[in-house]
């Protein structure tokens, strides 16, 4: 078999050894298929134990990330095979899970294992490569990229069940709608008790939506070229940040790889709490790699470096703050993150009115220094307050409209024109900013700049009966 075909087809794990239970698991449904197919399938035969062996100690000393333990692991499985171990072993399933056990026993790697490969990875080599890539898109895609369930629950607690991490270039969008979803919760539950691993890239977004500030997540070394990448949370995501809400990751002793990632990211970090199982201990990503043409191995070819701890999860797992039945998880999660959720609240409220207060003052300030004719402070001042509103998500065009009325209404006119102008500047394809402007410079006796911000207002929807009716009103000719 051609080593191209074989990691085409684990493509996510030649990546970074994304989703390798759930591989294994349709590798081994494949290969175990029916009893009629085990008893068919071709028997190990003494010189393919020995070829079989010979193959993987070569890989092993080639690609995998410790040197020292490849030769070890290599010299093991030779001497198990001098000492007649395999001898007896004829089936394909029990000599892959004996070398598997074997190979652990020296390395005590958990990502490393011999799997029997499944029928369609040797029918690829007769596909065209577009078909075969296609269908495995639409593997990808049956499962909705591992988003399996999101849901708000009583208490505005979000709640995503994700059961793996694909690569971000098929599994970004999904990922930003489903924070999207997210946006408005005020505690989210992350469920990866059924998360088996996934890639760095699609982790490191994530996690981008909660921290405030550039953080270093994790390092990946890899033996190929001596190189060790960085990932950081990304600057820019789709839709907003959550830097402060209280986030909480359910674990499993299922939950491997990418999915102890995430959450080692958010533990190391103080970010969230953890809630479940011990996990499953697998630190080092590698890829599948061809043994002959019914045998793989997953080799790990890299090993994670957490930036606060120095070390990874490698064999240990990750231990979650509260620690209860996986099957518990939920249920007491939930209830935390009620409790967590008012407490936010109740922040979030407060500082919410503590700005406001202050982008009032502001406002009030700059109106009294228009009074004075202090034109560019004045506007530079309600500027700044008014982006402040922005920025915190306390602000937009309908209520930055409301707080330009209320000064129209106390006939504060050149602060309802500073806080109306701020508003059209802001969203400059809305008729109604300018309908607004218009109106208050109106009352303000400015009929030429009335009249132009009418005419805007009008241009942008000719259905604006109210711009139409004000142009007239004026005297001012009706431009289309």
């Amino acid at each position: 078999m051609k080593a191209a075909i074989l990691r085409r087809y684990f493509k996510g794990a030649m990546l970074t050894g994304w989703l390798w239970r759930a591989i294994f698991a349709v590798m081994l449904l494949a290969a175990a298929g029916s009893a009629f197919a085990q008893e068919s399938a071709p028997k190990v035969t003494a010189a393919e134990s020995k070829a079989v062996v010979e193959k993987i100690a070569s890989m092993l000393a080639e690609n995998y990330v410790f040197p020292e333990a490849a030769k070890q692991s290599g010299d093991y499985l030779k001497k198990r095979l001098k000492d007649g171990a395999y001898n007896q072993i004829g089936d394909p399933l029990a000599f892959a899970e004996q070398l598997t056990g074997d190979l652990q026993s020296v390395n005590k790697d958990k990502h490393m294992r011999v799997r029997v490969l499944p029928a369609e990875v040797a029918a690829q080599e007769r596909e065209d490569p577009l078909i075969a890539n296609l269908k495995q898109l639409r593997r990808n895609a049956s499962n909705n990229r591992g988003f399996r369930q999101l849901q708000i629950f009583d208490g505005n607690v979000g709640y995503l069940d994700l059961r793996g991490f694909p690569p971000a270039f098929i599994a970004r969008e999904k990922a930003a709608s489903a924070m999207q979803f997210l946006e408005d919760a005020d505690a989210i539950i992350f469920d990866l008790r059924q998360n088996g691993g996934g890639n760095p890239d699609l982790i490191q977004y994530i996690c981008s939506y909660f921290f405030e500030h550039p953080t270093h997540l994790n390092s990946i070394y890899r033996r190929k070229g001596d190189r060790t990448e960085e990932f950081w949370t990304l600057e820019r995501v789709e839709g907003k940040k959550r830097p402060e809400v209280p986030v909480f990751i359910l674990t499993s002793d299922f939950t491997f790889s990418g999915g102890e990632e995430f959450a080692y990211n958010f533990k190391t970090r103080q970010r969230a709490t953890l809630i479940g199982e011990t996990t499953g201990g697998g630190a080092n990503p590698g890829g599948m790699f061809p043994v002959n043409e019914r045998f793989g191995i997953f080799i790990p070819t890299g090993r994670a470096i957490n930036p606060v701890t120095g070390v990874n999860w490698e064999g240990v797992g990750v231990e979650p703050d509260i620690k209860v039945p996986a099957e518990q998880a939920l249920d007491i999660a939930l209830e935390k993150a009620r409790e967590a959720a008012e407490a936010y609240r109740q922040t979030q409220e407060a500082q919410q009115i503590a700005l406001l207060k202050g982008l009032r003052d502001d406002l009030d300030r700059a109106g009294e220094l228009l009074a004075k004719n202090q034109q560019a402070e004045a506007e530079a001042l309600a500027n700044a307050a008014l982006k402040r509103g922005l920025e915190a998500d306390l602000l937009n065009e309908m209520n930055i409209n409301l707080l330009g009325y209320d000064y129209l209404q106390r006939k504060a006119y050149p602060a309802a024109i500073a806080v109306f102008k701020f508003n059209a500047a802001q969203y400059p394809r809305s008729s109604n900013v300018y309908d607004s402007l218009g109106e208050a410079y109106m009352e303000n006796g400015d009929k030429a700049l009335a009249v132009e911000n009418y005419q805007k207002s009008l241009e942008l929807d000719p259905q604006n009966r109210n711009a139409r009716e004000m142009l007239a009103r004026l005297g001012a000719p009706v431009n289309n």
